[in-house]
């Protein structure tokens, strides 16, 4: 099942990957090599076996291109297409592309890095802060058939850096394979707050990888949102590797009819005296279903860790479904760690406490519903961007919005 997407490289290689340097060349050709002789993951895979891609593996997508909007850039930062920060920061692009996301990383990471062109690089420079929102909107461009692309951003703060970045996947109507892979670089002291929205079409798949690497003192605090797409896999690895470094992961997905999500999250503890707080909730509808895996790992050394692990999953219907697997592993003994995870349907009590104050079962019912997944929109902290997302999953509910002083 290889096959077609080895081909799609080699045609891509001889004739659309020309002007490359050596090192990325070399990278794309381990990166084929790799997706080639692993394949594509099969459900019995523990990592996988609550999501079964082979409809992805059997589809002749073609490779098709991206189109990044980067809207009004604040000034302090620069945002370029990485074929352009290859030739103007050399240095800077080799020392982090492909260095946390690896081809060994799973086979997508593989895949979408021997066809590393679409990209962009996120810069901000030491001891400068933005308050504006960087957003970055990637679509695929209408007209191909089963259209196929690999979008890649890198992201770096240098030390004491601040920034916002509002990472936005708006697929196409049709079938298609969006494989995008993200890495996050901070320094020591750089803050960031990340957002990304994943709202492709119904007849979409979107397999991501999210990789960061937090040095001493650094604050990510990063929040993804899956409303689109008929299957969608995110892999999220966040490294802590300096101390003091502070991370939180905000997830909310929205799904109905048989749409599925599957949600992979790994913190390494790395350094002692780091903190990570981790908040997924699931709301699924139809004959969705809902895959979240987290793990933690405390690294021997990294005492005085704190981290805590929370999925709750709301199930709407009898037919939706969804699988929590929290993982622990621990090895220092000066640390405070938990996790919990909840499925269930809406709390009938609560039902019966609104239908007793005269709302119908229709309003109790979304009202409910809308503010299981405000818990986590009301971690959004990015201006403009949790009134965007509050509008989708209002108008994804069926919630209307209440009148000031109702």
């Amino acid at each position: 099942m290889t096959e077609h997407f080895v081909g799609q490289y080699r045609a891509f290689a001889s004739n659309g990957a020309a002007g490359a340097p050596e090192w990325l060349r070399s990278l794309r050709e381990r990166a084929i090599a790799r997706f080639a002789a692993v394949g594509f993951p099969s459900t019995r895979l523990e990592e996988w076996r609550f999501t079964n891609i082979q409809a992805v593996a059997e589809t002749p997508f073609t490779l098709s291109g991206m189109h990044w909007d980067a809207g009004r850039i604040p000034a302090g930062a620069t945002v370029a297409p990485l074929g352009e920060a290859m030739q103007r920061w050399p240095d800077l692009v080799r020392a982090h592309l492909a260095r946390y996301a690896t081809v060994e990383a799973n086979p997508f990471t593989a895949l979408a890095t021997a066809f590393l062109a679409d990209g962009l690089l996120v810069h901000v420079p030491a001891g400068v802060v933005i308050d504006e929102p960087i957003q970055l909107t990637c679509r695929i461009p209408p007209g191909a058939a089963r259209p196929m692309a690999h979008p890649r951003l890198l992201i770096v703060l240098e030390r004491a850096a601040q920034a916002k970045v509002v990472e936005i996947y708006d697929g196409a109507s049709g079938m298609s394979l969006t494989n995008a892979v993200t890495e996050i670089v901070l320094e020591a002291g750089a803050h960031l707050d990340l957002c990304r929205e994943q709202r492709d079409g119904a007849q979409s798949y979107h397999i991501a990888t999210t990789q960061s690497h937090q040095e001493r003192d650094s604050r990510l605090v990063c929040t993804t949102v899956a409303l689109g797409a008929a299957l969608s896999r995110h892999d999220i690895h966040a490294v802590l590797d300096g101390s003091g470094a502070y991370l939180i992961l905000n997830g909310l997905s929205v799904l109905g009819q048989r749409q599925h999500v599957d949600h992979h999250t790994t913190i390494e503890h790395a350094r002692p005296h780091c903190e990570s707080h981790e908040y997924f909730n699931g709301i699924f509808d139809g004959e969705s279903h809902g895959v979240f895996n987290g793990r933690i790992i405390v690294h021997p050394g990294a005492q005085r860790t704190d981290s805590k692990q929370t999925n709750n999953n709301l199930l709407l219907s009898e037919a939706a479904r969804a699988d929590s697997q929290p993982q622990l592993e621990i090895y220092a003994d000066d640390v405070k760690c938990t996790h919990g995870s909840t499925v269930g349907p809406l709390d009938p009590t609560a039902l019966f406490y609104l239908r007793s104050r005269g709302l119908g079962a229709a309003a109790a019912r979304g009202l409910l519903t809308y503010g299981f997944g405000a818990e986590i929109l009301d971690r959004v902290v990015i201006p403009g961007v949790r009134e965007r997302l509050d509008r989708l999953i209002r108008d994804r509910l069926g919630v209307p919005e209440l009148e000031p002083g109702a």
